[in-house]
């Protein structure tokens, strides 16, 4: 089977996780497209001794670890790369690496470990100094658009027990540009197919374009959202979700949000 064959399932995430880490879309696509081009002309590179989705991740990181990549256009303004890089200062790199590896791609602590090149008590170390860093992200308000009562409600608590409040809870579009409307959240999160046949994707681009806040996008469909046309979400989380999971991607979604800690000061 040919490299191409080998990690193709697995594109579409890791295309997830270089946005997440990258804090923008083009950014992250930048940094996934090198690597591909690194693999084409040096397949050799490709590690034979790791699971394909351990070694994308493994190949993907020496490139993000060793390649500068600096703004990508337009696409990545206030909340990209260059204005995240002054931020990360005050969060290593390497524990982030890892915490997302664990947290939000699912990987074991001994999986996190090979593709990292570290020990596996390196793992937990650099996981909690990342959760201790994370703890210092802002609170704010947020709005859920979600039209499943009980995935409302989990979501609900996991946004809570993170300090944050919860504005309203929308079940479809209309509902959602009406709670924006009474009051603009520092953070949505958002499914993508509501029971009415409305799109969570259609209300983000309409609040969007009013003024720009950090979106989450829910779905059980991870595929179909990350088609390659835009607009494509930079933070998507996959249904069913795993706490650890949500609770990673808002921290997240808010450390490369430029107006959480002006909001944080006047709360």
């Amino acid at each position: 089977m040919s490299i191409a064959q080998m990690i193709r399932v697995h594109l579409p995430y890791l295309r997830r996780f270089a946005r997440t880490l990258t804090g923008a879309q083009q950014t992250g696509d930048a940094y996934v497209a090198t690597l591909l081009e690194s693999l084409v002309s040096t397949p050799s590179d490709f590690p034979a001794n790791m699971p394909p989705r351990m070694a994308l991740y493994h190949m993907f990181l020496r490139v993000w670890n060793s390649v500068r990549l600096d703004g990508q256009g337009a696409e990545d303004g206030p909340n990209s790369l260059g204005a995240a890089q002054r931020r990360i200062n005050s969060i290593s790199s390497l524990p982030r690496q890892a915490f997302l590896l664990v947290a939000v791609e699912g990987f074991t602590s001994s999986e996190t470990a090979g593709i990292l090149e570290v020990g596996e008590p390196e793992v937990e170390k650099l996981l909690e100094i990342a959760g201790q860093e994370i703890a210092h992200q802002v609170a704010t308000n947020v709005l859920i658009i979600e039209d499943e009562l009980l995935i409302a409600m989990d979501l609900e608590t996991i946004v809570t027990s993170l300090g944050h409040t919860v504005q309203d809870v929308a079940t479809t579009k209309n509902e959602a540009l009406a709670a924006v409307k009474r009051q603009m959240p520092g953070l949505i999160l958002a499914d993508v197919k509501l029971a009415d046949g409305s799109s969570g994707l259609e209300a983000a681009k309409e609040i969007v374009a009013e003024r720009e806040v950090p979106i989450i996008f829910i779905t059980a469909y991870p595929e179909k959202v990350l088609t390659g046309e835009r607009p494509e979400p930079t933070f998507l989380i996959s249904k069913p979700f795993q706490r650890d999971t949500v609770m990673a991607i808002i921290s997240q979604a808010l450390f490369f949000d430029t107006k959480a800690h002006p909001r944080t000061a006047a709360a």
